[in-house]
């Protein structure tokens, strides 16, 4: 304890006496004492070495140096900000701005009418890490070590580490939610996903997702297409034509995909929906009971539904948009057209 407060009093000088002239000098100041490998986390480790009945004396010792840091790097950084302020020409608030405002990209309208539309029938909102293991991106998803998903073709590893990878979809969200949550969980997980595919006018090695799910008793096939006939018809407009046809995913039982008529021609046929007047916007079905029970929830009790949809498709049906690679070439001239899209829904 003594040795321990010989230090304290030590820095507590140092940090009393500093005077700092540039941005370099403060932001060494900031590493040192209140960085993540700073002298404070050294002094707290030194608090197992304490006798018990004094940890709470060094503990409200070691507060009071932190807290001293904290107050001097405030007011370093206060007057280095003045010092600057005080160089600077004086702004001529009467001169004419340039006449450009910025704007909300695409797949954040498109982002935030999702969100708005699931919220309005109860959905919350969640989100995780992009960085995953492969439990929660593919072995509790029923996604065997020999399934196609895994190929290098499509998943970008970490580091060569075969158990970390960048997430190829928001569905191990759903794992993390069904495992940290008790039903009912009504929930979407909008995020971004990776995949090692060329780049191209339909493809991209980073894409927008938003994955649903929704956990309670006796939750039917009935639930999950009016939910999404409610979204659909929300989004694109009553007059949408839609319809299911059966499919295949290894984390739901039965599995469908949703196809909307084709905004672009029509139903006509064209080179977007590949001249059959229908374009498939996501997939869906019946939370697989494997599934359930790797995250822990009994499904003779409980069963559920989940879906899953790319943004940018949806992005690029509402706004007719077809280059895929638009979204992401930070072009303004293609972010200023929607300067003034709101949600409609």
């Amino acid at each position: 304890m003594e040795q321990l407060r010989q230090l304290v009093e030590k820095y507590q000088q140092e940090v009393e006496q500093l005077q700092i002239q540039t941005a370099e000098e403060l932001e060494n100041f900031r590493i040192k004492f209140l960085g993540s490998k700073s002298i404070m986390k050294d002094l707290f480790l030194e608090m197992k070495g304490v006798a018990n009945e004094q940890k709470k004396d060094a503990g409200q010792l070691l507060n009071s140096l932190k807290i001293k840091a904290e107050d001097k790097f405030a007011e370093l950084a206060h007057l280095r900000s003045d010092r600057k302020s005080s160089l600077q020409a004086p702004q001529d608030w009467t001169l004419p701005v340039s006449g450009k405002t910025g704007s909300r990209h695409p797949l954040t309208i498109v982002g935030n009418e999702i969100n708005s539309i699931f919220g309005k029938i109860g959905f919350s909102v969640a989100e995780a890490r992009e960085i995953e293991d492969d439990w929660h991106n593919f072995s509790a998803l029923n996604i065997a070590a020999d399934h196609p998903a895994r190929d290098m073709q499509d998943t970008f590893f970490v580091q060569q580490n075969p158990d970390i990878v960048l997430r190829t979809h928001t569905s191990s969200v759903q794992v993390r939610l069904m495992e940290n949550s008790k039903p009912p969980i009504r929930s979407i997980m909008p995020g971004r996903v990776y995949r090692n595919e060329t780049i191209s006018a339909r493809a991209h090695c980073f894409f927008h997702q938003v994955e649903g799910l929704y956990i309670d008793k006796k939750v039917s096939f009935v639930d999950l297409k009016q939910t999404l006939y409610f979204f659909v018809t929300q989004f694109f407009g009553k007059e949408v034509k839609i319809r299911f046809r059966p499919s295949y995913f290894p984390f739901t039982e039965p599995s469908a995909e949703m196809d909307i008529s084709c905004f672009i021609c029509g139903g006509s046929g064209c080179s977007v929906c590949k001249q059959s007047g229908w374009v498939e916007i996501l997939g869906c079905g019946m939370v697989h009971p494997q599934v359930l029970i790797n995250c822990g929830i009994d499904p003779e009790a409980h069963s559920g539904f989940a879906f899953g949809m790319g943004i940018e498709r949806l992005t690029m049906l509402k706004y007719q948009i077809k280059d895929l690679r638009l979204f992401s070439e930070n072009d303004q001239r293609f972010v200023q057209q929607f300067a003034n899209e709101t949600i409609t829904s």
